[in-house]
């Protein structure tokens, strides 16, 4: 599907064919008279332009369609192939655990794709990487509760909900188990050193979320229900990139309302980690924001591209996230008080990361009185970040005790089981 781009300021030329889904109404949306008021305001007082160039644009609608051709070269001849996905999952963790060498029969495509994953691209800066991941660590679980609340605002585009709804990982009373492998995840690539020693754990886990991507693209893609001209590929390079900036620009700011103080270098750091694990995962867009102006340009873009036509799978993903948490009927003592807590805090972040419009769509738990939460806690929040900031020996400590209690809460929520990482099973519907 292509629709030709209007002329607009700094176009990249009249009626040029671009390819871009139905559903992402970015280009309508420069053409309507309130998205253009907007703009002159925003330059008027600003200097600076509202959205990304033309160009970029461009580059990002067309990313809608890519997805990551070396890995699925791989995941069709050997997971789905004919030894299945079994043979294949075992042979995949071989060649983590023991390196590829000890693979017998290796097939050309694992190859291909460990000599990709293994080769450290020229653009990598080691300090810049490692400074980025020690904000995910000293974020501790705050990083998992801003995640997981910032990303119910895109569950109402049917782009992003439908593969996760047929996935069903994320829905119903699975989301939480999901959501853990999702902590797991984050926990792995962000510890120290992580992503820049080979045989770490949080690369192996980088090379499976890509492998399991991957997976879930092919499935999702031969559905029904997806309809590739209006959304796209399913798990596109250009929500992977959304994915990183929800990693990287949108807490190191939204957090400030937490008491969390993240500089704009320090937003810097977290781009530049962002990208290399995306590499990792197999992200190579044509273009990707380096800077925090940059970075804002692209949301403002996918903010006004929006549809809102996830319909009830985005409702069942939105309304199961707090709830995940909510005490089970087998919960007693600690345990019952700790999810009790669990469900109330992210029903508070839920209220304070979804626009108020988005939420009065959807059946959400309440955020009063349990708001107060965060509100007693901002100021002794804002003396832990001053005193990290000019206190080393402190800030070496607070690292510590937030890696130490990432841990003991995901432990405590995943209760004995293992995150798998796994999409080898069938669609749910």
């Amino acid at each position: 599907m292509s629709v030709e781009l209007p002329p607009v300021r700094g176009g990249i030329g009249d009626a040029q064919p671009v390819r871009c889904p139905t559903a992402f109404r970015y280009w309508e949306a420069r053409g309507t008279p309130g998205v253009a008021r907007l703009e002159r305001i925003f330059r008027a007082i600003t200097r600076r332009e509202l959205f990304p160039t033309d160009d970029q644009a461009v580059a990002l609608c067309e990313d809608l369609f890519s997805g990551d051709p070396v890995a699925e070269r791989f995941v069709a001849e050997v997971m789905h192939g004919p030894i299945g996905a079994r043979a294949g999952r075992t042979m995949l963790e071989t060649a983590l655990t023991h390196g590829i060498d000890a693979v017998d029969d290796v097939p050309e495509s694992m190859r291909v794709l460990f000599e990709e994953f293994e080769t450290v691209p020229e653009w990598v800066v080691p300090e810049l990487v490692e400074r980025g991941a020690a904000i995910w660590r000293r974020w501790g679980t705050m990083l998992f509760g801003f995640a997981g609340a910032e990303t119910l605002e895109m569950y109402t585009e049917a782009a992003v909900a439908t593969p996760l709804s047929l996935a069903g990982g994320y829905a119903g009373d699975s989301a939480l188990r999901r959501f853990l492998e999702t902590t797991r995840f984050w926990m792995d690539v962000s510890e120290p050193m992580a992503l820049l020693t080979a045989g770490s754990a949080g690369r192996a886990t980088a090379l499976k979320v890509r492998v399991m991507h991957v997976s879930i693209r092919a499935r999702v893609a031969g559905h029904p229900e997806w309809d590739l001209d209006r959304w796209g590929l399913p798990i596109s390079q250009t929500y992977q990139m959304l994915t990183l900036l929800g990693g990287s620009v949108t807490p190191g700011l939204g957090l400030w309302a937490l008491g969390y103080q993240t500089t704009p270098s320090e937003i810097r750091a977290l781009l530049h980690f962002q990208k290399y694990m995306g590499y990792l995962l197999g992200v190579r867009l044509r273009w990707y924001p380096e800077t925090v102006l940059d970075s804002l340009r692209v949301l403002a873009m996918t903010i006004a591209s929006r549809s809102y036509d996830a319909g009830a799978q985005g409702a069942e993903l939105i309304e199961s996230y707090p709830m995940a948490f909510a005490p089970r009927d087998g919960h007693r003592g600690l345990t019952r008080l700790r999810a009790l807590y669990n469900f109330r805090i992210n029903s508070v972040y839920s209220a304070m990361y979804m626009a108020p419009r988005t939420r009065r769509r959807y059946t959400m738990p309440p955020a009063f009185p349990w708001i107060v939460i965060p509100l007693l806690r901002f100021p002794l929040i804002t003396v832990m970040e001053i005193l990290r900031r000019t206190c080393p020996p402190f800030a070496r400590v607070h690292e510590k005790i937030m890696l130490r209690h990432r841990e003991n809460w995901y432990r405590a929520q995943m209760q004995g089981r293992e995150a798998e990482f796994d999409a080898s099973g069938a669609l749910r519907r």
